[in-house]
Formats: structure tokens, sequence, C-alpha cells
């Protein structure tokens, strides 16, 4: 599927110029983007929103699950699964053990989705349990349900491992249910990145309606 170039990325051109006058009166738009134009990559409906008023408008209609990473070793796939997170509507993205964690991937989508820190997997277990949330882990582990077979909770936390160790211990023993993607190929897994993208696609095929008009 093809997609509009990154902000920042260097690409050509994209998105709309300035707005011609006269300038609608809306505290949601922003004045310099209406004067300079929106070259960001956001969908059409969210065209010279002020950051804060795009992410309060998605506040309205996040969907009920939510993300969870293991960062251990500074994983690259973060970012990717913060955007897959946005791209979603995840009500948030949680990251378990380092703090910091490489945004590139993000592509500044960070700026419209909730992301929090739990330094340990017990803290995001104690956050789930006071929220009501079993924790989905997502793994290609013996015993683990395949994913199109999964009946994936409509709340939940899908949790997801480091790159190449994949849950750690304490993540498998704290899921109620760990589920397996389907793979054809020579390697025993995929990245966090893209695993993220496929899981997120599953509950929103099961649980979430089309999106609205104007993206």
């Amino acid at each position: 599927m093809s997609a509009l170039p990154d902000e920042a990325s260097g690409d050509a051109e994209v998105g709309v110029g300035p707005h011609p006058e006269p300038r609608p009166d809306d505290p949601r738009l922003d004045p310099d983007l209406l004067a300079d134009g929106d070259r960001r990559n956001v969908v059409d409906r969210y065209r010279y929103w002020k950051v804060e008023a795009i992410v309060a408008d998605l506040d309205t209609r996040r969907h009920p699950f939510h993300v969870a990473i293991e960062n251990w070793e500074h994983d690259l796939n973060i970012g990717t699964v913060v955007r897959n997170a946005n791209a979603f509507l995840a009500a948030a993205v949680h990251i378990v053990g380092r703090r910091r964690w490489n945004r590139r991937g993000a592509m500044v989508t960070d700026r419209y989705q909730h992301v929090h820190h739990h330094a340990t997997i017990d803290d995001l277990l104690a956050w789930a349990a006071g929220e009501g949330l079993p924790i989905v882990g997502i793994d290609n582990l013996p015993g683990a349900v395949p994913l199109e077979d999964a009946d994936l909770p409509e709340r939940c936390v899908l949790l997801f491992g480091q790159e190449g160790p994949g849950l750690s211990p304490a993540a498998r023993s704290a899921a109620s249910l760990v589920c397996s993607i389907p793979q054809y190929g020579s390697t025993r897994s995929i990245n966090a990145g893209v695993a993220s993208g496929i899981a997120m696609y599953a509950w929103v095929r099961t649980h979430a309606g089309p999106p609205p008009a104007g993206g």
C-alpha cells in the first residue's frame, strides 16, 4: 500500500497550502498552518488543526485496547509499534523497561498517541489489574493460540516482547492468553513492529466498524 511521505522526510511536498481568505474562525485551527499551509502527514479531516485539537478529537473515539512492548535493549521496533497504535487508534501504548526509546520509527505520531512508561512487568500488571484489562501476549510460543482462531477480548492489553527473545518469562507468565502469528518461511519470528500491526488489525476486524469519513 502506498503512503504519503512522512513529516520531515525530505520527500515530495504533501498536504495543502495556505487556506484561502477569508480564513475560518475555528478554535481548533492553527493560525500559522492556515497562513503557511499544512504539510503534515495527517488525514484530510485534520488539515490545519492544532495538535492538541487532534488529540482531543481522537480521545473521543479511541478503541478500548492498549498496546504494551518490552524495552530492555532499546528495541528499534518501538517507534513502529507507536505508529501502528496511532493508525489503529489504540487507547494508549505502554513501554515496559527502559524509559528512553527510539522515536524515529514513530514518524512524529507519538504527538497524537498517549504513551506511558512502566519500569517492570509487575508495574504494568498492577496497572492493568486496576483497569480490569487482561494481558494478551503475542509470540510464537508452544501452545499459543493462532491469532486467526483467537477470541480477542474487546478490552485488553496486547503485549509484545523484545526483538529476538520475544516475550520475557515474566511477560509470558503474566499473559492470560498468548497468540501466535502463522508464518510460512524459514525465519523463526517476525519483528515486533510488524507483529503489532497484524495483531491490531485482527482486533479491529473483530471489534471496530469502518473509520470515519474524511480519513
